[in-house]
C-alpha cells in the first residue's frame, strides 16, 4: 500500500506516528488545494440556512457565524456553535423540529440577502453586463454608481488580484454600505477559503460629473455606469477609455436608453451603440404528476401553489418548485408504476410566479473619429 494513502486511511503501527502526522497533514493540504471550501464551518463566515415553508417555498436566512450567536427561523433557533465545526451541505434541527439545510452562499445570493440602501444590480444583469464588457484579468474598470456594492463584488472578482476598480459614488450612505458589504464578504471569504479574495476596490465618494482631474492619470478598460443620468458621466470618462474599448450602462427604463443615445448624437461623442437588451429570465415547473386509476383511462394530475401566490423573489423568499403531491399517494403511484413497468409521467410548464424586475443594458463602445 502507498505510504501516504495508508497515513490517510490510518493503517500505520503505531511507531510511525510522525510520519503518518505528517502524511495525513499533507494528504488534507493537497485536499483543500483541489477544493478550497471543503473544510468545517468556522466562526466569522458567512453561513446561509435553507428552510422550507409552507405554499412550495424556501426560505433563505444568511448569518454571520459566531460562537455566542443564535439563528432564527419561522422553524425555531439554532445555536451558531451548533453549526460550527460542521461541513456544509448538512441538515440540522432547528429548537421546534424544522429542517435547515447549512450551506455556504455564493456570490449572487450575497448580494440579494446583503444590506440594501439603493435598488442593487440583479445578478442577471451583471452577468450580461461583463460579457458585454469583455473584462479579462488585470483590467481597469471604472463604475459609477456604488450603491449598495453588487456591481463592485462582482467586478472585482472579474478582473482579479492584478486587476483594479474604481468605484465612484455620489451619496455619503450609499458610499459606507458598498464598502461595508464588500468588507464584509471579503473577510468572510478569507476565513472559508485557502484563497484570499482581491483586495482591488477603491470606493470614491465623488460626482463622476468633477473627476475629470482623476481621469487623466488612468487608463481604463472598460466603463460601467449605474446612476440616474449617465450621460453626464460620458464626457469626463471617455478620454480615459482605450479606444474600442465598451461603456456598458444600467438604465430602469427605455426613456432613459432615448436620452442617453440623443445625448451622444447632440454631442458628439465617441461612441458607437452596438446593442440595447432587456436581459429576462423564464422559470419552469417540472413535476412528477400524480396518478389516478380509472377502469377506462388513466388521469394524470398536478397541483403547484394551489394557496396563496408566494411573495417576490428576491424579498428573501425564493420560489422552489417541488412535487406538492401527498406523500403517501405519491408513493404509491410510484409503487404501482413500478410493478406495471410504466414509466412516471412528468408535466413541464412555465412557473405560476416569474421575476418581474426588469432593466435595460446599453453597449456603447468607444471609436477614433475619421479625420477630415
Amino acid at each position: 500500500m502507498n505510504h501516504s494513502v495508508a497515513a490517510c486511511m490510518g493503517v500505520l503501527p503505531r511507531e510511525e506516528k510522525k510520519e503518518e502526522v505528517a502524511a495525513a497533514a499533507s494528504c488534507q493540504a493537497r485536499v483543500e488545494a483541489v477544493c478550497p471550501r471543503s473544510g468545517p464551518f468556522r466562526a466569522g463566515e458567512l453561513a446561509l440556512a435553507v428552510v422550507r415553508r409552507k405554499h412550495n417555498t424556501t426560505l433563505k436566512l444568511l448569518c454571520r457565524l459566531a460562537a455566542e450567536a443564535v439563528l432564527s427561523s419561522p422553524g425555531g433557533v439554532l445555536p451558531h456553535r451548533d453549526i460550527i465545526g460542521q461541513l456544509p451541505g448538512q441538515v440540522l434541527l432547528a429548537s421546534s423540529g424544522a429542517r435547515l439545510l447549512l450551506r455556504r452562499p455564493s456570490l449572487d445570493e450575497y448580494v440579494l440577502l446583503m444590506p440594501r440602501g439603493p435598488t442593487i444590480a440583479y445578478p442577471k444583469d451583471i452577468s450580461a453586463i461583463l460579457m458585454m464588457m469583455d473584462i479579462h484579468p488585470g483590467d481597469t474598470v471604472l463604475e459609477s454608481g456604488s450603491g449598495s456594492g453588487a456591481m463592485s463584488l462582482f467586478l472585482s472578482r472579474a478582473v482579479g488580484p492584478k486587476g483594479r476598480v474604481l468605484s465612484y459614488e455620489i451619496r455619503d450612505d450609499h458610499h459606507s454600505l458598498a464598502k461595508k458589504n464588500y468588507r464584509r464578504w471579503r473577510s468572510a471569504w478569507e476565513i472559508g477559503h485557502v484563497d484570499k479574495w482581491p483586495d482591488n476596490v477603491e470606493f470614491i465618494l465623488k460626482d463622476i460629473s468633477t473627476a475629470a482631474a482623476d481621469m487623466k492619470s488612468v487608463t481604463l478598460d472598460a466603463v460601467v455606469l449605474d446612476m440616474l443620468n449617465p450621460q453626464c458621466a460620458l464626457p469626463v470618462v471617455h478620454p480615459s477609455l482605450k479606444q474600442g474599448g465598451v461603456c456598458a450602462v444600467y438604465l430602469a427604463n427605455i426613456t432613459q436608453v432615448i436620452e442617453l443615445l440623443d445625448r451622444i448624437r447632440s454631442c458628439k461623442l465617441p461612441f458607437l451603440c452596438e446593442r440595447i437588451i432587456e436581459v429576462t429570465h423564464r422559470s419552469w415547473s417540472v413535476l412528477p404528476a400524480k396518478l389516478k386509476h380509472y377502469k377506462s383511462s388513466q388521469m394524470v394530475e398536478t397541483q403547484e401553489n394551489i394557496e396563496e401566490s408566494p411573495q417576490n423573489e428576491y424579498e428573501e423568499i425564493h420560489i422552489q418548485d417541488q412535487a406538492v403531491l401527498k406523500e403517501s399517494k405519491y408513493n404509491e403511484s410510484l409503487s404501482d408504476a413500478g410493478e406495471t413497468n410504466y414509466s412516471v409521467p412528468y408535466i413541464a410548464r412555465p412557473s405560476h410566479c416569474q421575476e418581474a424586475h426588469s432593466a435595460f443594458l446599453t453597449k456603447l463602445r468607444k471609436f477614433r473619429p475619421l479625420l477630415s
